[in-house]
């Protein structure tokens, strides 16, 4: 795990953009959770952390495609295929990242 950002630099359901290491990654916060996910629409190869959050997850801000922010799955059109999502570890202030393990 790699110290990504504080929790503190997470704004609720606005995502964040961080290189760890060589993995460009978005952060999303949602109350106390915190999701990871590769920062780059699986469709169009355009960054993810420059969309929106919605209900039904990431949005890319091109095409629209929305991505679970748990599972990469994407719940709408035109993306097929999941996006990598990341373990999440906080402790205290601090957010770890794992960028060399999938969760899907």
């Amino acid at each position: 795990m790699i110290r990504a950002c504080a929790l503190s630099d997470l704004d609720d359901k606005k995502p964040l953009a961080v290189e760890i290491g060589d993995v460009a990654v978005v952060l999303v916060r949602e109350g106390d959770e915190v999701h990871a996910l590769r920062d780059e629409c699986s469709h169009a190869s355009l960054s993810l952390s420059e969309g929106e959050v919605t209900h039904k997850g990431i949005e890319c801000w091109l095409h629209g495609s929305c991505f679970d922010l748990r599972t990469g799955q994407p719940s709408s059109p035109p993306a097929s295929e999941p996006v990598d999502v990341y373990a999440v570890r906080i402790d205290g202030d601090d957010v770890y990242v794992d960028p060399t393990t999938t969760l899907n």
